[in-house]
């Protein structure tokens, strides 16, 4: 009889516990639905990057704060190079991407796009000794140094230059100036942000396109209530001059439009 009710208590003891774990699972999951996770590179200046201080700051990262404040979420950076970035986005390690992603027919077949919080023009920037490059049609059978997944290595591909894989702008810049790519493409912002941090860089633009690139925050297919909430809460932001305000923070003019 001893043994029975021991078993008994052993056994409401187990069933408590197991309750108890579930409402924990259960508490977690509830809030985790509050938490945006956000895809960044973290070393995109002046987009995405770590000021002296060590702390994760950038025009992506302060419009990304901004939208998860207007929708009452908290916001967890999730940074990684760009291809990592995106091969864990991919992988529904993140929820949303604030990186300069432009919008391209291409993805939009893939993926869900806000409504654009900036835009800027393609550049193409070669050494600044480098006279004979003028144009984007001088780029075939030349050497671009890209990130791999980018928009601007498709748009290299597509103009029939080599793709020299780099992680970021800076070091694109570098194989540029050490003359190890002919060139690189990338957006005229960042170009001039890169001048303003280092002005006796040896490059220089030699072409700049006519056409717009918007950059959007990216989602997964499925996510549209999500991808709702922040396209609202973006036309908010650029109504209230909150999107102004961050790029002449940033870039001295409003890219936000």
């Amino acid at each position: 009889m001893k043994k029975s009710i021991i078993a008994v208590a052993s056994l409401l003891v187990v069933g408590v516990l197991f309750l108890a774990g579930c409402q924990s699972k259960d508490d977690s999951e509830a809030s985790s639905k509050n938490v945006l996770r956000v895809g960044t590179e973290g070393t995109y200046s002046p987009f995405s990057y770590r000021d002296d201080n060590d702390k994760l700051t950038g025009y992506d990262v302060d419009v990304a704060k901004a939208v998860a404040k207007k929708i009452d979420y908290k916001v967890k950076f999730v940074e990684a190079p760009w291809d990592s970035m995106l091969a864990a986005f991919d992988a529904k390690k993140t929820d949303v991407v604030f990186n300069q992603v432009a919008i391209t027919p291409e993805r939009k077949e893939k993926y869900v796009f806000s409504t654009p919080y900036s835009v800027s023009h393609p550049a193409l920037i070669v050494n600044k000794d480098n006279n004979e490059i003028k144009d984007f049609a001088d780029l075939k059978g030349k050497t671009s140094a890209q990130s791999l997944t980018s928009n601007y290595a498709q748009m290299a591909e597509e103009l029939g230059a080599e793709i020299s894989s780099v992680d970021g702008f800076s070091k694109a810049v570098e194989l540029v100036v050490d003359n190890r790519a002919d060139a690189t493409l990338n957006d005229d912002v960042t170009y001039y942000d890169y001048l303003n941090q280092k002005p006796d860089a040896p490059i220089k633009i030699v072409k700049t396109s006519d056409e717009a690139t918007e950059v959007a925050a990216m989602f997964h297919k499925g996510d549209e209530k999500l991808a709702e909430k922040v396209d609202k809460a973006i036309k908010e932001l650029e109504a209230d001059g909150t999107l102004t305000k961050l790029s002449e923070k940033y870039f001295k003019k409003d890219i936000s439009k």
